[in-house]
Order: structure tokens, then C-alpha cells, then sequence
């Protein structure tokens, strides 16, 4: 039993010797890739420039894609509906679609986006704070096509991913910024 007293008693007073230095804390480590794009060729009536580091995935035949972010753990889900004069339908519900999210969203930007000479309108609605999307937008001619994305990652949203959050919100704006009609 003396025994046992002094073993504790020599694990104690050793391993108390060295004063304990508490780690600071720090996000992950996350390593992007270099910026760099390639035009879509896809049968459909639009076309734009996607990262070299995505998978465009074809969903169905009806020009409804996955832009996979299979590093970053993130998908850019792309419709494609062509208009049969229900645009103000299809906005509101982009709209509503975007605005479910504002419950967990400290802001939602919205940032218009119109090129006359290419016949490309449409609005991003960009999110602030902790959101199961980090991005939404749509895309019209106002008259025959109407094009819709959202960002997403599979994963529970976190401070932690910020950085590929903004990282891939660029790589949105840049394939709305490259988005073409074809035949117009």
C-alpha cells in the first residue's frame, strides 16, 4: 500500500514539473487551387467559362447540370428553363427560393447584373453568416431562356470554411460575368 502512495505521489510532483501552455486556436488549413477556366461546350442554348478544377455533370437532358467542387466539398446546382412567358413566375420564385435562407443569414446581398449587348439580366444573391447556400442567382434574356444556380456545400456551414465560401462565390461571379446566349 506504501507502495502505491509513493508511485502517485512520484507521478504527481513529475508530472507537475512543466508549466502547461495552452494551444491557441486556429481554422483549417485549406488549400485552393489556382484560378484558372474553361469554356463550356454543352448542347444546350448557353454556354460560359466553369473552373478547371470542377466536374460539369449533366443532371438530365434538359440542360440541368451540376458544377461538382469535388475538393472543395461543394456543388453549383444549374437549371436551365426556357420561357413560355412566365418570367415574372420563374423570378419569384428564384426570389423565394433565395429567401428562404434569410432566417440563418445575417445579410443577403443582392447584386444586379445586366449586359445589353449580350441580352444577359439577372440578380446573385450573395449570404453572409452561417447558410446552407452561400450563393444563388438567375440569368434570363427576359424573353426565351431563364438560367438558375445555387451554391452549396456538403458539409455543416461553418466560420471554418469561410475562406473557400468567398473562394468559390468568385468562381459564381466570374460564370455569371463569362454567361452567354447562343444565337443572340
Amino acid at each position: 500500500m506504501r507502495f502505491k502512495i509513493f508511485l502517485l505521489f512520484s507521478i504527481f510532483l513529475l508530472g507537475c514539473s512543466e508549466d502547461y501552455t495552452p494551444k491557441p486556436r486556429a481554422f483549417f488549413k485549406i488549400d485552393l487551387p489556382q484560378k484558372d477556366y474553361l469554356k463550356t461546350v454543352l448542347d444546350c442554348p448557353f454556354e460560359f467559362n466553369a473552373p478547371s478544377y470542377s466536374d460539369l455533370v449533366e443532371v438530365n437532358e434538359n440542360c440541368f447540370y451540376n458544377l461538382e467542387f469535388t475538393h472543395q466539398n461543394a456543388i453549383l446546382h444549374l437549371t436551365y428553363l426556357p420561357l413560355e412567358e412566365n418570367l415574372q413566375e420563374h423570378t419569384e420564385e428564384s426570389r423565394s427560393l433565395a429567401y428562404k435562407h434569410d432566417v440563418m443569414a445575417d445579410a443577403i446581398a443582392e447584386q444586379v447584373y445586366i449586359n445589353d449587348s449580350l441580352k444577359v439580366y439577372g440578380i446573385l444573391y450573395d449570404y453572409d453568416g452561417v447558410t446552407a447556400t452561400a450563393a444563388q442567382f438567375y440569368l434570363t434574356d427576359s424573353v426565351n431562356h431563364f438560367f438558375r444556380g445555387a451554391l452549396y456545400f456538403n458539409t455543416e456551414v461553418s466560420d471554418s470554411i469561410l475562406p473557400l465560401n468567398n473562394f468559390l462565390k468568385k468562381d459564381v461571379k466570374h460564370l455569371i460575368e463569362t454567361f452567354r446566349w447562343k444565337n443572340h
